[in-house]
């Protein structure tokens, strides 16, 4: 695939075929001054144990059930669930403006280990493997509760990203109903797989593979990339090697492995790059839990972090929602190679081991300004034998 040098200087558009939108990507805004709101950055030094902390080991939750003393992952029913089990169904059609319905569902909560300190990035390859080990359980169990059409994994790191207590949690949503995204992308993927007998997932990682421009880590079981139609600074996508892998249930214990130290190692160039705990809503998409097969479907995650490349902005998902055309967002830098160029050379060594991580945290003070951005890291990503293209 040759691409003109003209789209890393003009306006133009990116296609996102899992989701079937047009991306607006404007590189002649990058030099643009900004004197809005600049976030500070959160506040580090957590203990291990907080007698406040409502998910803490021993303590009493804001429900008042008080919790077990666990020494590894923890799951239970949220306290204040945003979608209940036992709701009747009822549905208002008779207006097709004013379309209405209930929803039931569960909502589970899963600590990755007693520590309230101690985030993915932090934990060890096995504490990793033991959360997505509880992920997996938890999307069988809910997966074949009657009435369960999907099952959504995702956290949400960080105050700026919405999360409620610091202690390191993640959620899972269990929805009669597709949610909007894997609906889209449902869609998509099927349309795909009947025009050209593949996963469109897989035809997707194999380009993105031979181009290599924009991989940031790969193993023998997962694959983390910044997509080509990434709208956000650092947007990665986590994608399963083998094709049939469709949902967490599918993965073998080589490939549980194999996605631990996957997010293990962008997780944590994420924290060594912005050397802060980085915040990020991260979301497995897995096929739906509707007793079909799926061969259109591709296990993958997407990790969304709340940057604009140097200072710390909010990610305003609202903005994005309320654009005029939801098929046209602007974004600042064009090229999501330079992302990946930037994390690949970000160290992975984790925050207790100072002397690999001297000298190569955070984005340089040469790149502060997006402009100075734009060239340090092109130079960077081609040092180490790749080209950057887009």
């Amino acid at each position: 695939m040759k691409i003109n040098s003209i789209f890393t200087q003009t306006p133009h558009r990116r296609y996102n075929p899992l989701t079937g939108d047009w991306l607006l990507v404007s590189p002649q805004r990058s030099q643009r001054p900004w004197l809005g709101q600049v976030e500070k950055a959160p506040a580090v030094g957590l203990p291990s144990y907080d007698p406040d902390c409502y998910l803490c080991p021993g303590n009493k939750r804001a429900g008042g059930v008080v919790n077990p003393h666990y020494t590894s992952t923890f799951a239970f029913t949220n306290d204040f669930s945003a979608l209940l089990p036992d709701i009747p169904e009822v549905a208002i059609t008779d207006q097709p403006l004013f379309r209405i319905e209930t929803e039931r569902g569960i909502c589970r909560v899963v600590c990755f280990s007693p520590r309230h300190d101690l985030t993915l990035p932090e934990m060890s390859q096995q504490a990793v493997e033991q959360v997505v080990s509880t992920w997996t359980e938890e999307s069988i169990q809910l997966g074949e509760r009657e009435k369960i059409h999907y099952v959504q994994v995702f956290e949400n790191k960080g105050v700026m990203m919405g999360c409620s207590n610091p202690h390191p949690h993640s959620q899972i949503w269990a929805t009669g109903k597709i949610p909007n995204e894997p609906a889209c992308e449902l869609a998509t993927q099927s349309a795909y797989y009947r025009q050209n007998g593949r996963p469109l997932l897989q035809d997707y990682l194999n380009e993105e593979q031979r181009l290599s421009a924009r991989i940031i880590f790969s193993n023998a079981h997962f694959t983390v990339l910044v997509p080509f139609w990434a709208v956000w600074p650092f947007e990665t996508l986590m994608i399963a090697n083998r094709p049939t892998a469709t949902s967490l249930a599918d993965l073998t214990a080589d490939e549980v492995s194999g996605l631990a130290e996957a997010m293990r190692h962008i997780t944590t160039r994420y924290d060594n790059l912005f050397e802060i705990p980085f915040p990020y809503s991260m979301g497995f998409h897995q096929a739906p839990s509707d007793d079909q097969k799926h061969p259109e479907w591709v296990l993958h995650a997407h990790y969304y972090p709340p940057c604009f490349a140097q200072r710390p902005l909010r990610n305003s998902w609202l903005a994005m929602k309320c654009c005029p055309c939801r098929s046209a967002i602007s974004r600042r830098n064009p090229r999501p190679a330079i992302y990946a160029g930037c994390l690949r050379r970000t160290t992975k060594a984790g925050k207790n081991d100072e002397s690999s991580r001297k000298g190569t945290g955070g984005i340089p003070e040469a790149v502060r300004l997006e402009a100075g951005f734009h060239w340090t890291c092109a130079r960077t990503c081609q040092s180490d034998g790749r080209t950057c293209g887009l």
